[in-house]
Formats: structure tokens, C-alpha cells, sequence
């Protein structure tokens, strides 16, 4: 039995929505689904066709949607205008490419099925107007956002928010042309003036406007004003847009961009942040509440088949497109199952088409059902993908095998560390072998005239070929612990003459170290912290004696520690390790009736420097 009212949403529907958030989301981030398909999932189970507790999942949709306009304001604000001018060809070209080539494949598809024309072009291009959210959301899990790849999936996103509003208007050409007029429709060339309005009311006001308001809030000291004012700004935003035709996320979107160079740009991004996870979160659950499972097991048969049909056309599409464009294999696969869904707009056109009347109501049910579908599906689509695609091969061109080497001294690992340790050596005219497995930062150093050979120190061929048996000193330097070890475990079997300098990872790795008998071990970051401190005491006003006498304590003390770690353990010689707590001052069970006296004059000199 629902529990909605008929007053609306209450208490019980917040407590609901958050408890299954908070389930859903870490439960099947722990599984490997993401929190997507979780917070789908969640909105399925609670909505009514679930356990029914809410009866309109359209109340809550309507709120979740500034989720997805909070979502591209904070992406507007990381586009800036220069940025966003970069990206005009991918926007333009590789979007353009990709909505048109899609909408006519699909509009075959619905159309073979059995359509009517107008219905299967509106289908097809609701379909191709991808889930911003969703895409958005994948890609900043898996941490792409920022990539190439990343930024040129953006610019078609933001080519498709932009087609909402000529497909908006393409319905109600159809519409006419089928002979089905609106009452009071308002002619085309008025909706673009008022949309070409209404984005100069936001340029204008994002421009000119935003950034002495700020400041003058800034300076009130009333940080709840602030709050309140970035909310007002997207939401602002988002409704001046809508009242032109386009979209709130577009509203938004922009102004971010507008305001990506403000000196209030991070503010911005800290008050909304809060609100945009919430409620994008929100828009899921809402999504998967929608689904309607009456129609999908009536229609299961044209549902299945659409979902299948549409998704794999539009897959097709997406890849030729990509690659049509310069794309290579992997990023065309990934694009293409990343962009083979319907998306929420789609929900706005489906619902224009039937006002309309190009569709009718059945038509539109199982349009809008294969959309909600296809987006459950893309969670699991790319998890399948990301299990089964083989690793991305690097380029080795220009890169040598490490063979037949006979430095003075071998480098294991060439990184930031190697390369600074590298200079006092080439200063001295020391011969040097280099051998590395980052392909990338070989390619980088020879840029600064090094030849670097492509070599893992872990395997003892290598090691022969790289010239360990000749070495007079091996000098491991590599970033990770485990690695380190298996090389010094080889190099003290098999080259014991060679001496062993090691770049050591932290306090435990050290002692590691020491036990297995190198000759020398240094912590990455031990010489630089102090090299540090020395610093900020010199500006404090410290002279370079009293600095040089605290360095040398501070390492006398761990040195000191260090030793008692290697005898006792890990948790040994705390005592040395300064903290910046009050030590408590022993006090006694009972006051002495007299008080302590001297028994000399140094004992009297003593009690009087602790006393001061």
C-alpha cells in the first residue's frame, strides 16, 4: 500500500528515499555495479510497482531534476569560455555527426516495425538524446571526466541538450503538417527570439552582474546568504531558460561557463556540491520509480525488442562515427556503450509528441519504458565491457629492450626521484644504465636527452642484460615497496658485489630494507621534510645556527628511533617522536607538609631553570 497523501510528500517519504541511498549506493558500489544502477534499482524497489510505497513518482521527479542542473553548472564552471572554444569542432562536428546518423538509423528501425513516420522520427530522436546524468555520473566514477576522451564525450552531451530544442520544435512542424494544430501555438521565429532572449539575460547577468553581488555578499560575512545566493543563480539560471524553450540544464551549464574565471569560482562550487549529490542521487531513484512494469510485461515482447533493436543500432552508429572521426578502436567501443542509451530528455519530447497528438498513449508508454531501460542497462553494459575488453596497449615505438648494458651504475625505476639523483652522478661523469617500464616516461626523459631501455628489474634476465653482474653500484628506485623488494631479493642473490642503494617508500619499508642488507636506504620524503621545516622556521625568524642545531636534532631522533624500531618493533622508541600535545605533569597522591629544599647550590641552579 503507498503511503503518499493527498497533501503530497511528508516525512516518511524523506525518510524512505534517504534510507534506500544510503543502502543502495554503498551495497552495490561493494558489488562492482556502481551507484547508478544501485540507486535504479532502489527506486524500483520502493516505487509502485515495487513495494509500493510512493503512487507518483512524477512529484519527485519534477524536484530530483535540479540534480542533473546542479550536475552541469558545476561542469559549466570547469568549462571555461577559452575551453569551451577548443572543443567547437568535437561539439559541432562529432555531435552533429552523431545525433543526425543516429536518428535516421532508428527512425528505420521504428518505422520497420511498424510506426507511423511521424511517431518512429520522434521515437528515434528522443532515444538519441543520451542520459547526461548517467554518462556524467560513469565517467566521474572512473575518473574521466578530465580526459581527452572525457572532455570530447562532454561536447556531444552538450550538442544533444542543445537539439531539445529543435526537435521541441520539429514536433510541432510535424504537427501541422499532419494537420493537427495547436490552440494559441505561438509561431517558430517567436520561440527562437525568446530562446535567443532568454540566453542573453543569462549571458548578461552572468557576465556583469554576479561578480559584484558576491562581493558584496562576501563582504556582509553572512555565509548563509552565500549558499542561498549560488542556489539562486543556477536555479535562476535553469528557469530563465526553461521560459525560452530550451532546457535547465543548459541554463545552467552556461551559466557556470560564465562564471568558470570568477574569483568566486571555488565558493561556488563548495556551496552547491552539497545539494548536487543529493539530488542527483534523487533523480535516480525517481527514474527507476518510473518504470512501469504493467506495460513492460503486456508489452514485454516490442519492449524487449526495442530495447535490444534501439541499443545496438545506436551503438553502431555511435562507433562509426567515432571512428569516422579519428577515434581509435577502444575509445569508439567505449564511447559506444557509454552513449547507447535513451536519456531524460526524452521523456520531455515523448511528452510534447502526445500533447500533440503524434503519438499516442500506448506508443509513448513503451517508448518512455525502453529508455528507462536501456539506462538501467548501461551500468551493466560498460561493467561487462570493462571485464572483457583487453588493457589499452601502449606504444612502444622508439622504446628498446633493455640488452647488453654495462654502465657503472644501473638505475631500476626512472622516475621524478631517479632523475634528480641522476644529476650529482652525470655532474661527476659517472657511466649510467637506465632501465625503466613506463613506456610513457621513457618517451618523456628521452625528451630531456636520456636514453631510458624498457626493462622490468623484477625478472633476473633482465637484470643479466641490463649489466647487474657488472655493476659497481645497483640503484633501485623504484615507487613501489613490494617491487623494490623482489629486485633487492634477486640483486643480493645473484650480483652480491654490486652495492645496493634503495629508495624506500615509508618507515616500514626502510627496516625491511636494512634487514635484507643494503648497503644504503632512504625514504622518499625524509631529506625534502626536513629541507622543508628549515624553511618555514628560517621565515619565522629563526637563525641559520639555531635551524641547523634543530635539523640535526630532529634527525639524530629518528635515527635514534629508527634503531629501536629495527630491535624492538614498529611501535618502539614513540617516546623520541615529538607530538604536539600537553604532556600531563605527574602530580603526587598526598601534598608535602614542607617544601623541597636544595641540597647544593647545583641542585638550587637545577630547580631554578625548570621553575623558569
Amino acid at each position: 500500500m503507498a503511503v503518499e497523501s493527498s497533501g503530497g510528500l511528508g516525512l516518511e517519504h524523506a525518510v524512505a528515499l534517504l534510507a534506500t541511498a544510503v543502502v543502495a549506493a554503498p551495497l552495490f558500489r561493494r558489488l562492482g555495479l556502481g551507484s547508478v544502477l544501485g540507486y535504479l534499482a532502489a527506486g524500483l524497489l520502493i516505487g509502485p510497482f515495487g513495494f509500493g510505497l510512493f503512487a507518483d513518482p512524477e512529484n519527485i521527479l519534477h524536484v530530483a531534476e535540479f540534480g542533473v542542473v546542479m550536475f552541469l553548472f558545476l561542469i559549466g564552471l570547469e568549462m571555461r569560455p577559452a575551453k569551451l572554444w577548443a572543443l567547437r569542432k568535437e561539439i559541432f562536428g562529432i555531435g552533429a555527426a552523431q545525433v543526425i546518423t543516429c536518428i535516421i538509423l532508428l527512425s528505420a528501425i521504428g518505422i520497420a516495425a511498424g510506426l507511423p513516420w511521424a511517431a518512429a522520427v520522434v521515437g528515434a530522436s528522443g532515444f538519441v538524446l543520451s542520459s547526461t546524468a548517467v554518462i556524467m555520473k560513469m565517467m566521474d566514477d572512473s575518473g574521466e571526466t578530465a580526459t581527452e576522451a572525457g572532455q570530447r564525450n562532454i561536447s556531444i552531451l552538450l550538442f544533444e541538450d542543445l537539439m531539445i530544442v529543435p526537435l521541441l520544435a520539429a514536433v510541432a512542424i510535424m504537427a501541422s503538417a499532419m494537420g493537427i494544430v495547436e490552440e494559441n501555438a505561438q509561431p517558430l521565429w517567436l520561440s527562437i527570439a525568446v530562446a535567443a532572449a532568454a540566453i542573453g539575460v543569462v549571458f548578461i547577468s552572468s557576465k556583469w552582474l554576479l561578480n559584484p553581488l558576491f562581493g558584496w555578499l562576501a563582504r556582509s560575512g553572512a555565509r548563509e546568504v552565500m549558499t542561498a545566493a549560488a542556489l539562486l543563480v543556477v536555479l535562476g539560471a535553469a528557469l530563465f531558460m526553461q521560459w525560452g524553450g530550451l532546457s535547465m540544464a543548459m541554463g545552467a551549464f552556461l551559466a557556470g561557463v560564465l562564471l568558470s574565471d570568477s574569483v568566486f569560482r571555488h565558493q561556488l562550487e563548495a556551496d552547491v556540491e552539497p545539494f548536487r549529490g543529493i539530488l542527483l542521487a534523487l533523480f535516480f531513484i525517481s527514474v527507476g520509480m518510473s518504470l512501469n512494469l504493467t506495460v513492460v510485461l503486456a508489452q514485454w515482447p516490442w519492449v524487449a525488442g526495442g530495447v535490444l533493436a534501439f541499443m545496438a543500432v545506436k551503438a553502431f552508429g555511435i562507433f562509426a562515427v567515432a571512428r569516422l572521426f579519428g577515434a581509435d578502436q577502444r575509445e569508439s567501443v567505449q564511447r559506444a556503450a557509454l552513449f547507447a542509451q535513451g536519456g531524460e530528455f526524452a521523456f520531455v519530447l515523448y511528452s510534447a509528441a502526445l500533447s500533440a497528438g503524434i503519438m499516442d498513449a500506448r506508443i509513448s508508454a513503451m517508448m518512455t519504458a525502453i529508455v528507462i531501460i536501456s539506462m538501467v542497462l548501461t551500468p551493466l553494459v560498460l561493467l561487462v565491457l570493462k571485464r572483457f575488453m583487453p588493457p589499452r596497449e601502449i606504444s612502444r615505438d622508439g622504446v628498446e629492450d633493455a640488452s647488453d648494458l654495462h654502465g657503472r651504475v644501473l638505475f631500476i625505476g626512472f622516475g621524478r626521484f631517479a632523475q634528480v639523483v641522476s644529476q650529482a652522478l652525470l655532474a661527476r661523469g659517472v657511466d649510467m644504465s637506465l632501465i625503466e617500464t613506463d613506456v610513457e616516461m621513457i618517451q618523456v626523459a628521452g625528451t630531456f636527452g636520456f636514453k631510458v631501455y624498457y626493462g622490468d628489474g623484477t625478472r633476473l634476465d633482465v637484470l643479466q642484460a641490463s649489466g647487474a653482474g657488472e655493476a659497481e653500484a645497483i640503484l633501485v628506485c623504484v615507487d613501489k615497496p613490494e617491487a623494490a623488494d623482489r629486485i633487492v631479493a634477486l640483486c643480493k642473490a645473484q650480483f652480491p658485489n654490486a652495492k645496493l642503494f634503495v629508495r624506500a617508500f615509508d618507515r616500514g619499508h626502510s627496516m625491511r630494507l636494512v634487514q635484507a642488507g643494503v648497503d644504503y636506504q632512504i625514504r622518499e620524503l625524509f631529506e625534502s621534510s626536513l629541507t622543508f621545516g628549515a624553511a618555514v622556521l628560517r621565515d619565522l625568524g629563526f637563525n641559520d645556527i639555531e635551524i641547523e642545531e634543530t635539523i640535526e636534532d630532529v634527525r639524530d631522533r629518528d635515527a635514534a628511533r629508527f634503531e629501536m624500531q629495527l630491535a624492538g618493533g614498529i611501535e618502539a622508541g614513540r617516546a623520541l617522536m615529538r607530538g604536539n600535545m600537553t604532556t600531563p605533569q605527574p602530580t603526587p597522591f598526598t601534598v608535602p607538609r614542607r617544601e623541597a629544599k636544595a641540597l647544593n647550590e647545583e641542585a638550587a641552579e637545577a630547580i631554578k631553570e625548570e621553575t623558569e
